[in-house]
């Protein structure tokens, strides 16, 4: 898959969202490189693996260029080597709701008490109806960016929110 990513983050207020995910996966990631809003990305979902090269935010945080390619999980070990150091370790539940799947990551290790949902548009102008679960938006916030988690976890600045 490769083009243009259009999406935006939201805290998520409640565990809500667990009941109304129709499936959930395990993700482990890291960085082969990360800087000037550019990441080259390895990732584990379960038994399938992924790189991802992802360019620079544009509109505010809303939309980026994103090219994936399914590897094989003996590549993905291998690429894991590579990673600078902080890996992101998360539960990824998927939620339908109003036309719409929200990505909700449950983090863990120092990002522990860290949930956030995504949402990808067709467009940047969109409109999207929110979940119950939904709560404070931070599209653009790079802090919450997992590139920026892994370098910057959140049991560093989680009591300065």
């Amino acid at each position: 898959m490769s083009g243009m990513e259009i999406e935006r983050k939201f805290l998520v207020r409640n565990d809500s969202f667990k009941q109304q995910a129709h499936q959930s996966y395990r993700i482990c990631q890291g960085y082969i490189c990360s800087g000037h809003g550019r990441t080259v990305r390895v990732r584990r979902r379960d038994e399938m693996a992924f790189l991802t090269i992802k360019g620079p935010s544009a509109d505010g945080g809303l939309s980026r260029y994103e090219f994936e390619k399914e590897i094989t999980l003996d590549e993905a070990a291998h690429l894991f080597r590579l990673c600078e150091p902080g890996l992101i370790d998360k539960t990824r539940f998927l939620v339908e709701y109003e036309g719409h799947t929200f990505e909700v990551d449950e983090f863990y290790g120092d990002n522990e008490g860290l949930v956030m949902a995504e949402v990808e548009l067709a467009s940047a102008g969109e409109m999207v109806k929110m979940p119950d679960f939904i709560g404070r938006e931070v599209t653009g916030d790079r802090r919450y960016y997992n590139a920026h988690l892994r370098l910057y976890p959140y049991k560093m600045w989680k009591d300065a929110t």
